[in-house]
């Protein structure tokens, strides 16, 4: 199967340090010998903000560009010593014109579908450092950016991995409880998502559109705490997280 893995910001630079044991352990549960993987990789500006040694992040376009350019060398770095000895790792940094440019776009595929055939596993980012309309909101982030890619390569499955259990809805005066599965995403379920995460620009709204956008693509979602030991695993078989199932055949 060919699986994209968006791994957000709060799971990779909590509190700005990229947490390379969380890393190792998500790439230790990739079945690289039967599945092609590329990794939607968020946490540049996050690792930067350490790197830099700031004492918090840049509300400037500026500080965050910046940031991003030696946050994505920390991240790569970083990539790279968790695949040495299994697979060979690229980088690609792409912005909204690489999706909305048809030129663009089939040079993407191509180049995409060259990586995956050489066995390499492909890490993408957000161009922050260069194109600042995704700093500033014009494209979102990389849940969509992760939808979008899923549906170029044609992906079997996107799991969208952060630092909670799924999709959570209210349940009266009792704790929120699990959405074990949405099939279509209503206004009703949007108004329900809380705010954005403190480190990342995303949060479960934007996880539930960019699921809403792939399983349209026919891509199987799911929303998966990544911290779980076997995340992945079961995320794919709908043990644990919130399903999308796709809407029509990839």
């Amino acid at each position: 199967m060919r699986v994209v893995i968006k791994i957000g910001t709060s799971l990779i630079a909590p509190g700005g340090q990229i947490d390379v044991h969380l890393l190792r352990g998500i790439v230790d549960q990739f079945d690289l010998s039967n599945n092609e993987y590329l990794i939607v990789t968020s946490g540049a500006i996050a690792a930067g903000i350490s790197g830099l040694a700031l004492p918090k992040r840049p509300t400037d376009v500026p500080g965050m560009q910046a940031c991003a350019a030696v946050g994505q060398s920390k991240l790569m770095h970083t990539y790279e010593r968790l695949f040495f000895g299994k697979k060979v790792v690229a980088q690609l940094l792409l912005s909204s014109d690489d999706f909305t440019s048809p030129v663009r776009y089939r040079n993407l595929q191509n180049a995409l579908a060259e990586l995956l055939t050489l066995g390499v596993v492909p890490v993408v980012n957000e161009n922050d450092s260069v194109s600042v309309r995704e700093l500033e909101g014009a494209f979102g982030d990389n849940d969509e950016l992760s939808s979008l890619l899923a549906t170029a390569v044609k992906a079997d499955w996107l799991l969208l991995l952060t630092d909670v259990d799924g999709f959570m809805v209210a349940n009266g005066r009792k704790k929120p409880r699990l959405q074990r599965m949405v099939r279509k995403l209503t206004p009703a379920i949007e108004a329900q998502c809380n705010g954005k995460s403190s480190v990342g620009r995303g949060g479960m709204i934007s996880k539930l559109r960019a699921a809403k956008l792939a399983s349209e693509g026919g891509v199987h979602v799911a929303i998966v705490n990544g911290r779980h030991p076997q995340a992945i695993t079961q995320g794919m078989t709908c043990r644990i997280g919130t399903y999308f199932p796709p809407q029509k055949k990839n």
